[in-house]
């Protein structure tokens, strides 16, 4: 009986770390370029005497759906969404560089161009900074234009979005959302990312989807755990058999 309860238990473990991970992609449903985050499972054998044929499933390391998301028209100059493959490089708060697709950007109190979470835009150059009292473009290619007050409007460079394409097995998500390279390097530039100006893309979390895989998640949570009580209710049933048996 015990094969079944490690089976039963296993799945039941498994199942809640599924919840979990449908549930933080729920939660981010309507976050401006995020990444569905998935999970894969892989075969942990236990060690021990009397365990040979034992296994629990441990979780893999967590992964992410980098389909993109639907993009829509803002209007707004500021709000800037990548075309295609490609990141936004920003400045996290431990001071290193990170990736994201969440082009909502705004410029703060001290004239620097941040993400709305506050994370300094990154340019070719490091933290772009924007004159004050000015009205900001932003091209294809990444390169940010300003036009001075007044009816001459003198147009001039500010500087260029870091954009890098890494691939999908070089970067992992961090704690705090932002992608960033495995080995610990900066992506380099990547002079084919395109960006549309006045537009958004929306996170590829797909929430009926979502929803319909936490209800099956939990089915087999109560299937599983029915599994645990037919188990203990045989072992004890065994048990008792053989202390009349004696």
């Amino acid at each position: 009986m015990d094969r079944m309860i490690y089976v039963a238990a296993s799945g039941v473990r498994s199942t809640l770390q599924r919840q979990e991970v449908l549930a933080n992609n729920l939660a981010n449903a309507n976050t401006p370029g995020y990444r569905a985050e998935t999970v894969a499972f892989r075969v942990a054998p236990l060690v021990g005497e009397g365990l040979p044929t034992r296994a629990f499933v441990a979780e893999s390391t967590p992964g992410a759906d980098f389909t993109p998301g639907v993009i829509t028209t803002t209007g707004r100059t500021l709000d800037v969404a990548v075309q295609g493959q490609g990141f936004f490089a920003v400045q996290g708060t431990d001071g290193t560089e990170g990736y994201t697709r969440n082009g909502g950007f705004t410029v703060n109190d001290q004239g620097q161009l941040v993400t709305h979470g506050g994370q300094p835009v990154l340019g070719d150059g490091g933290p772009i900074s924007v004159p004050p009292g000015v009205q900001l473009s932003i091209a294809a290619d990444g390169s940010i234009s300003a036009a001075g007050p007044g009816s001459a409007r003198t147009v001039s460079p500010v500087g260029r979005l870091k954009l890098v394409n890494p691939a999908p097995t070089e970067i992992a998500r961090g704690t705090d959302g932002l992608f960033r390279m495995k080995d610990g390097s900066d992506a380099p530039v990547d002079a084919r990312v395109r960006v549309a100006s006045g537009a958004i893309e929306g996170s590829n979390v797909n929430a009926v989807e979502a929803m319909v895989g936490m209800i099956t998640l939990a089915r087999q949570f109560e299937m599983q755990m029915k599994l645990m009580q037919t188990a203990d209710a045989a072992s004890r049933k065994g048990a008792q058999l053989l202390g009349s048996a004696g």
